[in-house]
Protein backbone atom coordinates (compact mmCIF):
# COMPACT_ATOMS: atom_id res chain seq x y z
CA UNK A 1 0.00 0.00 0.00
CA UNK A 2 1.37 3.50 -0.99
CA UNK A 3 2.22 5.76 1.42
CA UNK A 4 -0.82 8.76 0.22
CA UNK A 5 -3.16 5.80 0.43
CA UNK A 6 -2.46 5.33 4.10
CA UNK A 7 -2.55 8.35 4.93
CA UNK A 8 -6.12 8.65 3.31
CA UNK A 9 -7.55 5.78 5.54
CA UNK A 10 -5.94 6.91 8.38
CA UNK A 11 -8.27 10.46 8.14
CA UNK A 12 -11.20 8.43 7.08
CA UNK A 13 -10.60 6.76 10.29
CA UNK A 14 -10.20 10.08 12.23
CA UNK A 15 -13.24 11.46 10.49
CA UNK A 16 -15.17 8.78 11.43
CA UNK A 17 -14.08 9.13 15.17
CA UNK A 18 -15.26 12.51 15.34
CA UNK A 19 -18.67 12.05 13.73
CA UNK A 20 -18.94 9.29 16.36
CA UNK A 21 -18.32 11.82 19.19
CA UNK A 22 -20.66 14.55 17.97
CA UNK A 23 -23.36 12.33 17.39
CA UNK A 24 -23.01 10.92 21.21
CA UNK A 25 -26.03 11.70 23.51
CA UNK A 26 -25.38 14.87 25.04
CA UNK A 27 -27.46 13.70 27.91
CA UNK A 28 -24.73 10.61 28.47
CA UNK A 29 -22.62 10.25 31.83
CA UNK A 30 -19.41 8.19 32.15
CA UNK A 31 -18.85 7.31 35.78
CA UNK A 32 -14.83 6.28 35.60
CA UNK A 33 -14.12 7.08 38.97
CA UNK A 34 -15.18 4.42 40.67
CA UNK A 35 -14.46 0.71 40.71
CA UNK A 36 -17.18 -0.51 42.50
CA UNK A 37 -20.42 -0.92 40.90
CA UNK A 38 -24.02 0.29 42.36
CA UNK A 39 -25.60 -2.48 44.43
CA UNK A 40 -28.43 -3.20 42.03
CA UNK A 41 -25.38 -4.94 40.05
CA UNK A 42 -25.18 -8.57 40.38
CA UNK A 43 -23.39 -11.45 39.50
CA UNK A 44 -25.54 -13.52 36.56
CA UNK A 45 -24.83 -16.73 38.22
CA UNK A 46 -25.65 -15.79 41.44
CA UNK A 47 -29.46 -15.46 40.09
CA UNK A 48 -29.08 -18.25 37.50
CA UNK A 49 -26.08 -20.74 37.74
CA UNK A 50 -27.59 -22.76 34.76
CA UNK A 51 -27.24 -20.09 32.18
CA UNK A 52 -23.89 -20.70 30.10
CA UNK A 53 -21.12 -17.91 30.45
CA UNK A 54 -18.64 -18.08 27.58
CA UNK A 55 -17.38 -14.47 27.94
CA UNK A 56 -15.94 -13.83 24.78
CA UNK A 57 -13.67 -10.61 25.58
CA UNK A 58 -12.11 -12.26 28.22
CA UNK A 59 -10.01 -14.62 26.15
CA UNK A 60 -7.95 -14.29 23.03
CA UNK A 61 -10.85 -15.30 20.40
CA UNK A 62 -12.84 -11.86 19.75
CA UNK A 63 -12.36 -9.44 16.91
CA UNK A 64 -9.26 -7.46 18.64
CA UNK A 65 -7.76 -10.86 19.06
CA UNK A 66 -6.38 -10.05 22.81
CA UNK A 67 -8.28 -9.84 26.59
CA UNK A 68 -9.90 -6.49 26.47
CA UNK A 69 -8.91 -3.91 29.27
CA UNK A 70 -11.34 -4.49 31.99
CA UNK A 71 -12.22 -8.16 31.95
CA UNK A 72 -10.61 -9.34 35.04
CA UNK A 73 -12.79 -12.15 35.53
CA UNK A 74 -14.86 -14.71 32.78
CA UNK A 75 -17.95 -13.12 34.11
CA UNK A 76 -21.52 -11.76 33.29
CA UNK A 77 -22.23 -9.13 35.21
CA UNK A 78 -25.84 -7.51 35.44
CA UNK A 79 -28.29 -5.31 36.93
CA UNK A 80 -30.69 -7.05 38.88
CA UNK A 81 -33.52 -6.79 37.00
CA UNK A 82 -31.90 -8.02 33.87
CA UNK A 83 -30.51 -11.20 35.21
CA UNK A 84 -33.88 -11.59 37.26
CA UNK A 85 -35.65 -11.49 33.55
CA UNK A 86 -33.19 -13.34 31.90
CA UNK A 87 -33.22 -16.15 34.69
CA UNK A 88 -37.34 -16.22 32.92
CA UNK A 89 -36.26 -16.50 29.69
CA UNK A 90 -33.94 -19.39 31.05
CA UNK A 91 -36.99 -21.47 32.52
CA UNK A 92 -39.02 -21.31 29.15
CA UNK A 93 -35.85 -22.60 27.29
CA UNK A 94 -35.27 -25.25 29.40
CA UNK A 95 -38.39 -26.93 29.53
CA UNK A 96 -37.71 -27.22 25.22
CA UNK A 97 -34.29 -28.67 25.71
CA UNK A 98 -32.28 -25.68 25.51
CA UNK A 99 -30.18 -23.21 27.16
CA UNK A 100 -28.93 -19.43 27.29
CA UNK A 101 -25.37 -18.80 26.62
CA UNK A 102 -23.99 -15.11 27.53
CA UNK A 103 -20.96 -14.27 25.52
CA UNK A 104 -21.04 -10.76 26.91
CA UNK A 105 -22.67 -8.57 29.49
CA UNK A 106 -21.51 -5.63 31.26
CA UNK A 107 -18.59 -3.80 29.10
CA UNK A 108 -16.91 -1.06 31.18
CA UNK A 109 -16.07 1.60 29.03
CA UNK A 110 -12.52 1.22 29.64
CA UNK A 111 -13.02 -1.69 27.07
CA UNK A 112 -14.85 0.44 24.51
CA UNK A 113 -11.74 2.36 24.83
CA UNK A 114 -10.11 -0.94 23.93
CA UNK A 115 -12.15 -1.11 21.00
CA UNK A 116 -12.00 2.08 19.38
CA UNK A 117 -7.76 2.32 20.11
CA UNK A 118 -7.72 -0.97 18.02
CA UNK A 119 -10.14 0.37 15.47
CA UNK A 120 -7.95 3.16 14.86
CA UNK A 121 -5.06 1.01 14.65
CA UNK A 122 -5.30 0.14 10.85
CA UNK A 123 -2.58 -1.79 10.57
CA UNK A 124 -3.71 -4.47 12.95
CA UNK A 125 -5.69 -6.97 10.78
CA UNK A 126 -4.99 -9.76 13.01
CA UNK A 127 -8.67 -10.97 12.99
CA UNK A 128 -9.93 -9.93 9.84
CA UNK A 129 -10.44 -13.28 8.02
CA UNK A 130 -12.76 -14.59 10.94
CA UNK A 131 -14.91 -11.57 12.18
CA UNK A 132 -14.75 -8.58 9.23
CA UNK A 133 -13.47 -10.61 5.89
CA UNK A 134 -15.83 -8.30 3.75
CA UNK A 135 -15.63 -4.65 6.04
CA UNK A 136 -12.46 -2.50 5.38
CA UNK A 137 -11.34 -1.56 8.88
CA UNK A 138 -11.78 2.49 7.56
CA UNK A 139 -15.41 1.69 7.61
CA UNK A 140 -15.71 0.32 10.85
CA UNK A 141 -17.14 3.91 12.89
CA UNK A 142 -19.08 4.66 9.59
CA UNK A 143 -20.82 1.30 9.24
CA UNK A 144 -22.15 1.74 13.08
CA UNK A 145 -19.46 -1.86 13.79
CA UNK A 146 -17.46 0.42 16.66
CA UNK A 147 -18.98 3.59 18.61
CA UNK A 148 -17.00 5.38 21.23
CA UNK A 149 -20.36 4.42 23.82
CA UNK A 150 -21.80 1.37 23.74
CA UNK A 151 -25.34 -0.09 25.95
CA UNK A 152 -23.39 -2.51 27.38
CA UNK A 153 -21.67 0.06 29.92
CA UNK A 154 -25.30 1.03 31.30
CA UNK A 155 -25.56 -2.66 32.35
CA UNK A 156 -29.03 -3.83 31.11
CA UNK A 157 -27.55 -5.11 27.85
CA UNK A 158 -26.20 -8.55 26.63
CA UNK A 159 -25.03 -10.82 24.02
CA UNK A 160 -26.67 -14.13 23.77
CA UNK A 161 -27.30 -17.27 22.21
CA UNK A 162 -29.35 -20.47 22.47
CA UNK A 163 -27.64 -24.01 23.41
CA UNK A 164 -28.87 -27.14 23.07
CA UNK A 165 -29.08 -29.47 25.85
CA UNK A 166 -26.60 -31.72 26.54
CA UNK A 167 -24.68 -28.61 25.74
CA UNK A 168 -21.20 -30.35 23.82
CA UNK A 169 -17.94 -28.11 25.17
CA UNK A 170 -16.42 -26.07 22.91
CA UNK A 171 -12.38 -26.47 22.33
CA UNK A 172 -10.07 -23.55 23.51
CA UNK A 173 -9.01 -20.97 20.72
CA UNK A 174 -5.32 -21.15 19.65
CA UNK A 175 -3.97 -17.92 18.80
CA UNK A 176 -2.40 -17.22 15.49
CA UNK A 177 -4.91 -20.67 14.20
CA UNK A 178 -6.24 -20.54 10.33
CA UNK A 179 -9.68 -18.02 10.48
CA UNK A 180 -12.71 -18.70 9.03
CA UNK A 181 -15.34 -16.62 7.87
CA UNK A 182 -17.97 -16.09 10.32
CA UNK A 183 -20.24 -16.54 7.92
CA UNK A 184 -19.13 -19.88 6.40
CA UNK A 185 -21.20 -23.07 6.94
CA UNK A 186 -21.52 -23.63 10.78
CA UNK A 187 -19.46 -27.08 10.55
CA UNK A 188 -16.45 -25.06 8.82
CA UNK A 189 -16.51 -22.01 11.27
CA UNK A 190 -14.55 -21.84 14.94
CA UNK A 191 -16.99 -24.39 16.69
CA UNK A 192 -19.43 -23.07 18.88
CA UNK A 193 -22.18 -25.40 21.45
CA UNK A 194 -24.84 -22.93 20.29
CA UNK A 195 -27.54 -23.68 17.82
CA UNK A 196 -26.62 -22.73 14.04
CA UNK A 197 -27.80 -18.79 13.74
CA UNK A 198 -26.25 -18.13 10.44
CA UNK A 199 -23.19 -16.61 11.63
CA UNK A 200 -20.91 -16.62 14.69
CA UNK A 201 -20.81 -14.15 16.94
CA UNK A 202 -19.54 -10.75 16.39
CA UNK A 203 -19.49 -11.21 12.94
CA UNK A 204 -19.25 -8.02 11.49
CA UNK A 205 -21.16 -8.41 8.00
CA UNK A 206 -25.38 -8.13 7.24
CA UNK A 207 -25.78 -11.32 7.71
CA UNK A 208 -25.89 -10.39 10.68
CA UNK A 209 -28.78 -8.55 10.74
CA UNK A 210 -31.36 -10.38 13.22
CA UNK A 211 -33.98 -11.10 9.82
CA UNK A 212 -31.65 -10.50 7.05
CA UNK A 213 -34.09 -12.33 4.41
CA UNK A 214 -30.67 -14.72 3.32
CA UNK A 215 -31.24 -16.18 6.19
CA UNK A 216 -33.84 -19.08 6.07
CA UNK A 217 -34.80 -22.59 7.57
CA UNK A 218 -33.20 -23.62 10.54
CA UNK A 219 -31.12 -20.73 11.39
CA UNK A 220 -33.82 -18.57 11.15
CA UNK A 221 -35.88 -20.41 13.45
CA UNK A 222 -33.27 -20.42 15.84
CA UNK A 223 -32.77 -16.61 15.43
CA UNK A 224 -36.90 -15.96 15.86
CA UNK A 225 -36.77 -18.32 19.24
CA UNK A 226 -33.85 -16.43 20.75
CA UNK A 227 -35.99 -13.24 20.06
CA UNK A 228 -39.85 -14.53 20.74
CA UNK A 229 -38.41 -15.70 23.56
CA UNK A 230 -36.55 -12.48 25.16
CA UNK A 231 -39.02 -9.99 23.61
CA UNK A 232 -42.11 -11.77 25.54
CA UNK A 233 -40.04 -10.84 28.89
CA UNK A 234 -39.04 -7.29 27.95
CA UNK A 235 -36.09 -7.67 26.32
CA UNK A 236 -35.20 -5.69 22.65
CA UNK A 237 -33.20 -6.66 20.12
CA UNK A 238 -30.97 -4.38 18.32
CA UNK A 239 -31.66 -5.35 14.15
CA UNK A 240 -28.54 -5.49 13.24
CA UNK A 241 -26.99 -8.13 15.72
CA UNK A 242 -29.10 -11.49 16.38
CA UNK A 243 -27.32 -11.78 19.83
CA UNK A 244 -27.41 -8.28 21.21
CA UNK A 245 -30.58 -7.60 23.88
CA UNK A 246 -31.27 -5.07 26.09
CA UNK A 247 -33.58 -5.28 28.83
CA UNK A 248 -36.42 -2.60 29.15
CA UNK A 249 -36.60 -0.09 31.19
CA UNK A 250 -33.22 0.14 32.23
CA UNK A 251 -31.94 1.39 35.25
CA UNK A 252 -29.49 3.68 34.09
CA UNK A 253 -30.30 4.91 30.66
CA UNK A 254 -27.57 7.45 30.30
CA UNK A 255 -25.05 6.29 32.72
CA UNK A 256 -22.25 4.72 31.43
CA UNK A 257 -20.15 2.83 34.21
CA UNK A 258 -16.21 1.59 34.08
CA UNK A 259 -15.85 -0.59 36.89
CA UNK A 260 -13.96 -3.31 36.20
CA UNK A 261 -15.58 -7.07 35.42
CA UNK A 262 -15.02 -8.58 38.66
CA UNK A 263 -16.35 -10.26 41.45
CA UNK A 264 -14.63 -7.53 43.37
CA UNK A 265 -16.51 -4.48 41.38
CA UNK A 266 -19.89 -5.85 43.52
CA UNK A 267 -21.13 -4.56 46.71
CA UNK A 268 -22.28 -8.52 47.47
CA UNK A 269 -19.62 -10.75 46.72
CA UNK A 270 -20.02 -14.36 45.57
Amino acid sequence: MTRLSTLARRLTVTLATLLAVTAAPATAQAKTATDKAPKDFVALRTVDPTIIQEMRYFKPHNFVGERIDGYRQPLCILTRPAAEALHKAQLRLLRQGYSLKVYDCYRPQRAVDHFVRWAEDLDDQTMKGEFYPNVDKTRLFLDGYIAEKSGHSRGSTMDLTIVRLPAKPTRPYLPGEPLVPCYAPKAERFPDNSVDMGTGFDCFDTLSHTLDPRIQGEQRANRLLLKSTLEALGFVNLAEEWWHYTYKPELYPDTYFDFPVSSKSLTTHW
